[in-house]
């Protein structure tokens, strides 16, 4: 007896030191699972994974299948905050705050960030209440701020105010409430310095948001660099805030918004993690000029031990055959002599294209090629050819006399060919008198497009 009240009191122990996690999924989902990960900046780390469970309620009178599903977390489990995703691509995810307590949420997974709510864990209900209400309120504001920028002449100072007012009594409301509590560091982080009156001109309303943006950021707070919170603020600021129409103008507020950042930026592992993190997003979005004034003002600044090899010749290396980069240099045997592509000078422009005797779209491209591109004295091309021998090669370049041709063994596997990333043939890159990439047209015609704007 003795024995079993032991094994029956050690059970309840582990019970109790355990908190679960459930979550309430409307409609149900046709997935059978959903993976945790705890947040850690600008990483995701694996937790663990669990099923999902397919229950019918009743709603209104109706019957409908919702999925559950439930997470045990053990006593040491971390503190801050975590993900659960159920989609691998596009927003199938919610995060929430896990400090000691269980927490239990519902969503909807076609919209979660609007759908989401808590039944259960303190700490994230008054988060969610908070980001509810500071929500509404300054768009009141803000949408009072944009007719007085449409309309100076509106009579809107008094409204303006009171809504300013109402945001401010938000504010301190909860960070008065939460206090001492986890969620504090968000909440105070959270609060916008708006202006007590009205603007009437757009400039200086763009110059006050974009100086006061951070104001309220603490980049020192532990609990703020252990979450997504700074990486989705940095974001907010250099991607929705400093932008414009002009592409020069969009590249200069880039730079100047980065320098920004940066000087509010101590922390030197956290400085690695959203230089890194910026290196990601624009490489994303192909902006080598970024990409290259990130690594050169903010990466090699690091201390050398900080500084990620690899991660740099990567992300370079991703980016090394985009349009207004330098092409990968090579050379080749012709007529006795060694031939470099840097090293031509004979045209305005080279027409660098991938190819081989044994694709059938090849052959059919190449004469078309040749013929288009008599008559154009100032392009010179250089054909690539991968083969596993020259005997069709030798035989196939004699027709195309004017042309350089580099022959290419081991086919796919070749090192020029690797370095290129050639999947399939023909190939094309069209290249300045410098050899910058300018054009990588798809097929000849979008070729010919680009060569008839010279």
């Amino acid at each position: 007896m003795k024995k079993l009240i032991a094994i029956l009191i050690l059970i309840s122990a582990v019970s109790n030191a355990q908190n679960t996690i459930k979550g309430t999924i409307q409609p149900a989902l046709e997935s059978d699972w959903v993976i945790l990960y705890k947040i850690e900046g600008a990483q995701q780390v694996f937790v663990q994974n669990t099923s999902i469970k397919k229950d019918t309620v009743t709603v209104d009178g109706k019957q409908r299948i919702v999925s559950n599903f439930q997470f045990l977390l053990p006593e040491k489990a971390a503190t801050g905050t975590y993900r659960t995703t159920y989609n691998i691509e596009g927003t199938g995810y919610v995060d929430f705050i896990y400090n000691k307590e269980n927490v239990s949420f519902n969503f909807n997974p076609n919209n979660p960030f609007e759908t989401l709510s808590f039944s259960e864990s303190k700490e994230n209900i008054e988060y969610l209440r908070y980001q509810i209400a500071i929500f509404e309120a300054q768009r009141q504001l803000d949408s009072i701020q944009v007719l007085g920028l449409k309309n100076v002449d509106a009579a809107l100072s008094l409204a303006y105010k009171e809504a300013y007012d109402k945001v401010n009594r938000i504010q301190e409301k909860f960070t008065k409430r939460t206090k001492g509590t986890y969620i504090a560091p968000f909440i105070k982080a959270s609060s916008i310095n708006n202006s007590p009156a009205i603007f009437s001109s757009p400039e200086n309303y763009r110059a006050n948001l974009t100086s006061s943006f951070f104001d309220a950021v603490d980049f020192s707070d532990k609990t703020l660099l252990n979450s997504p919170f700074l990486f989705s603020k940095i974001s907010d600021y250099i991607f929705y805030l400093n932008t414009s129409d002009d592409k020069k103008t969009q590249q200069n507020l880039y730079k100047e918004s980065l320098k920004n950042v940066f000087a509010k930026v101590t922390n030197t592992a956290f400085k690695k993690e959203v230089v890194e993190f910026l290196i990601t997003q624009f490489e994303s979005l192909k902006n080598i000029e970024i990409v290259d004034e990130l690594f050169n003002h903010y990466y090699s600044t690091l201390p050398i031990s900080l500084q990620d090899a690899k991660f740099k010749s990567q992300k370079l290396a991703l980016l090394s055959l985009e349009v207004g980069r330098i092409a990968p240099d090579f050379s080749w045997e012709e007529n006795g002599k060694t031939i470099k592509l840097s090293d031509l000078n004979e045209a305005k422009n080279y027409i660098l294209v991938f190819w081989s005797t044994a694709c059938s779209h090849c052959l059919k491209a190449i004469p078309k090629l040749d013929k288009y591109l008599k008559g154009k004295p100032d392009i010179s091309v250089i054909a690539y050819s991968l083969e596993k021998t020259d005997f069709k090669w030798k035989k196939m370049k004699q027709d195309l006399p004017n042309w350089h041709h580099v022959l290419g063994l081991n086919k796919w596997k070749n090192k020029i060919v690797t370095t290129y990333a050639i999947n399939s043939t023909p190939d094309f890159f069209i290249l300045d008198a410098d050899k910058k990439i300018i054009a990588r047209p798809y097929e000849l015609k979008d070729l010919k497009e680009v060569v008839d704007q010279f």
